[in-house]
């Protein structure tokens, strides 16, 4: 592939599906990305147990973080995210932060800024309580939530620790530090989600 970007996609689910538990969804998905032409997947995270989003509102998630390489614009890669969210069943007619089967979130593409530096800032600083009920009516890139998530952060400094964010410069680690020392509370590594040919 010439001309690659590199992406970072993030990964969960906490509905199991008929005889498919979330760690075998999010292991099947992951081989469907690397399935996709012109995505190559470099790292994976482990595999991570994390309680629901807001607490006792659904069965726990399982979350990771991949690392893939990729030819794809931001809108196609995003397209091949939601195609493959589709093909788990997904149904974004729960609402925002609703239990699902499967939720791949395109973290960020090289150092991309979507739309723009002033349009992304004021999503990543939006009010928790219009956070909840808002969605963006365009693609933002870095993700404007991921540096309040640690079932995010968690995964991602296993695969990308030197990471940051384009716009406020802070590392994986000053992200996940800033969520203060209960932030990985009830939060659990699982295990590995390779795929053949990955070390």
């Amino acid at each position: 592939m010439a001309d690659l970007s590199f992406g970072i996609v993030a990964l969960g689910a906490n509905l199991p599906l008929p005889a498919q538990d979330p760690v075998t969804t999010l292991r099947k998905a992951l081989t469907m990305l690397q399935d996709v032409p012109q995505i190559s997947i470099a790292a994976i995270s482990r595999i991570w147990r994390t309680p629901a989003m807001p607490a006792g509102s659904g069965p726990d998630y399982a979350n990771a973080v991949a690392l893939i390489q990729t030819g794809l614009t931001a809108p196609d890669l995003l397209a091949a995210l939601h195609g493959i969210e589709a093909r788990h069943g997904r149904d974004r007619s729960g609402g925002r932060w609703s239990a699902r089967a499967l939720d791949l979130d395109l973290i960020a593409l090289d150092d991309l800024i979507l739309p723009d530096a002033d349009h992304l800032r004021a999503w990543i600083d939006l009010p928790p309580d219009r956070q909840r009920v808002e969605t963006p009516d365009r693609l933002l890139l870095p993700h404007p939530r991921q540096q309040d998530r640690a079932f995010v952060l968690a995964p991602l400094a296993e695969v990308a620790p030197g990471w940051c964010h384009p716009l406020t410069g802070r590392s994986v680690a000053q992200m996940l530090d800033a969520l203060g020392p209960r932030a990985l509370d009830g939060m659990t590594p699982m295990g590995g989600a390779q795929l053949p040919g990955l070390a």
